[in-house]
């Protein structure tokens, strides 16, 4: 027999619907409001059953062990350092399995910038009813998680449910940021290659070789570059160029041709030619106008 809470060491908040009603009326928390949250460790024989799905997005992030989830697209695993969102309104069951049952932070979060997240999840988990996201760095999430449920257990008046919303924002932003960039393993050359050009700006940027380096062909790292960061390495490390140029054309008075030469453009003309797209003004315009600020 599948229980729904009453785990030893448990933590868990509720909010009364009075307190959501008003919540929910305006201001940040209407936004994104945390509603109900939770810690169930080595939870055996937990399970819940929601015939008509629940009025909010439902997060689990499974800490240790091992999860099932059924809902009218199937049958889904959820393993330590993995996280299992159910939109609002999808039917579903949920249980810890029987040999290895799971230990979970949850939370369930209703409004607008949740309704964002769903959608925003969707186009990069897939098109299951569910989402089943790789945690990249679950203390983080974990760490979030357990500030919702601090802020919950403070009390229920409208510092707390700012706090408790902010910490929920940033399990939520996590999970998306990790469902976009995808597998850790399959994402390693990836956030590899990121790293190198983050720290090699001066360097000429040949992809085929980028590719070559992290072991893939210029096409199958190419694609893979495009679904993690939405665009293309040229797109990528123009960004990173010009986001650096920017920093020194604030914080030092280099002449616009050295601060060219260190973020890989040897002509300064191509570099303000570059830097217009991005900015729509010059380099020497951009600083004058930091400095007016």
């Amino acid at each position: 027999m599948r229980i729904r809470d009453g785990f030893p060491g448990q933590r868990l908040r509720v909010l009364p619907s009075a307190v959501v009603r008003a919540a929910s009326q305006a201001g940040p928390a209407s936004r994104l409001l945390v509603t109900d949250a939770g810690y169930f460790p080595h939870a055996a024989n937990h399970g819940r059953v929601r015939a008509r799905g629940a009025v909010g997005t439902i997060v689990i992030v499974s800490a240790a062990g091992r999860g099932w989830c059924r809902t009218p697209g199937g049958l889904h695993r959820i393993d330590a350092a993995q996280a299992l969102v159910i939109p609002a309104g999808v039917p579903h069951e949920y249980w810890a399995d029987d040999d290895d049952p799971w230990t979970i932070w949850w939370m369930h979060a209703r409004g607008p910038d949740v309704g964002e997240f769903e959608r925003d999840l969707a186009r990069h988990a897939g098109p299951d009813d569910v989402a089943v996201v790789e945690v990249h760095d679950q203390v983080r999430v974990l760490a979030d998680l357990e500030r919702v449920v601090d802020a919950l257990e403070a009390d229920e008046t409208y510092p707390s449910l700012l706090r408790c919303a902010g910490a929920g924002w940033s399990v939520l932003a996590q999970i998306g940021a990790d469902a976009a960039a995808g597998s850790p393993v399959r994402g390693e050359p990836v956030r590899a290659a990121q790293e190198y050009l983050r720290t090699h700006l001066d360097a000429v940027v040949e992809v085929a070789a980028l590719a070559r380096r992290f072991g893939l062909s210029t096409s199958h790292f190419s694609a893979r570059f495009r679904a993690a960061t939405g665009g293309g390495v040229v797109e990528y490390v123009k960004r990173l160029r010009m986001a650096r140029a920017c920093e020194l054309l604030i914080t030092t008075e280099l002449p616009v041709a050295d601060i060219a030469r260190s973020v890989g453009y040897p002509d300064p003309f191509y570099f303000s030619r570059q830097f217009r797209t991005v900015h729509s003004c010059s380099p020497t315009a951009f600083r004058q106008g930091a400095h007016d600020r």
